[in-house]
């Protein structure tokens, strides 16, 4: 799932480097970051098998490098230091607005989706009894953790900014702040941050909580190329990917469910994705108060 043109990689920022499949006459490097991960041994833990099935089933040659920030890699791109970017929806579309990067391949997750979450016992039971309430969240700029369910809130008739108490915590913290009232509600990606605390803890019965709010499916995750980048470039590695998505999703997801990519299990690659299938991160930017989304909150 990967193709990268750039011969010498920036060491600290750059990311992957991929040869030519069939139809390409050049072996071409090509770079690759992935905004999540943090450090050159995290992408070659995290992505190592990955990119020893793409260069075994297409003959790309894949190299990784790091970014220390979506503002990094964002820099990357629009200086031609880097070719392709893994990276979540609120950055994709700050991205494509700074950079004129395409979206290329989309990661689709089961249960992608942002959930607010009550405490049974506390009497709330609507959207409407938290107004004037305090409710954590997660990170700033984080789709499901963030922006995903203030949009929720907002879809079901309030006004984040000016209805709610917000904090920002990390999950943990959001789920254990829950549990002793500390807030009202907690709004966080619902399967892999939710479910995974709930089931994890020992302490809580699975009743003992309530979701009153759920926001649509999430915009996947996206793998999006540099506008510098050759469309024969493109072409190719998404023909690898179609063809080999099988191989190439058992090489992401970790055998043992654990892990930054656990969030991956039972993916799918989407290969005819386009920039709308974004309109609803930008939407979510304007409910928090970035309409033009042009730059990434929190940095």
């Amino acid at each position: 799932m990967n193709r990268f043109v750039n011969t010498a990689m920036i060491a600290a920022l750059t990311g992957v480097t991929l040869m030519g499949t069939a139809g390409v006459v050049h072996a071409e490097t090509i770079s690759m970051a992935v905004t999540d991960v943090k450090g050159l041994e995290e992408l070659r833990r995290d992505w190592g098998d990955f990119r020893d099935v793409l260069e075994s089933r297409s003959g790309l040659e894949v190299e990784f490098a790091s970014v220390s920030s979506r503002t990094a890699a964002a820099e990357l791109l629009k200086s031609e230091r880097v070719d392709f970017v893994l990276t979540g929806p609120a950055e994709y579309v700050v991205m494509r607005q700074q950079t004129g990067a395409e979206p290329v391949i989309g990661f689709s997750r089961p249960d992608y989706f942002s959930g607010v979450i009550v405490m049974a016992d506390s009497g709330i039971t609507s959207v409407d009894d938290l107004e004037g309430r305090k409710i954590a969240v997660d990170s700033i700029g984080s789709t499901s953790g963030h922006l995903g369910p203030l949009q929720a809130l907002a879809d079901y008739g309030l006004d984040p900014q000016e209805d709610l108490d917000i904090v920002h915590v990390s999950p943990k913290v959001g789920f254990e702040s829950l549990k002793r009232g500390d807030v009202a509600a907690w709004g966080t990606n619902y399967e892999s941050d939710y479910i995974y605390l709930r089931n994890n803890d020992d302490s809580s019965e699975l009743g003992e909580f309530r979701t009153i709010a759920r926001g649509p499916d999430l915009p996947n995750d996206v793998l999006l190329a540099g506008a510098h980048v050759n469309n024969d470039v493109i072409d190719s590695f998404t023909t690898t990917v179609t063809e080999h998505s099988d191989a190439l999703v058992d090489a992401i997801v970790p055998d043992d469910g654990m892990g930054e990519n656990r969030k991956y299990e039972g993916m799918q690659f989407l290969a005819n994705i386009k920039d709308s299938d974004y309109d609803y991160a930008r939407k979510a930017y304007g409910t928090i108060g970035y309409p033009q989304y042009n730059q990434f909150v929190g940095d």
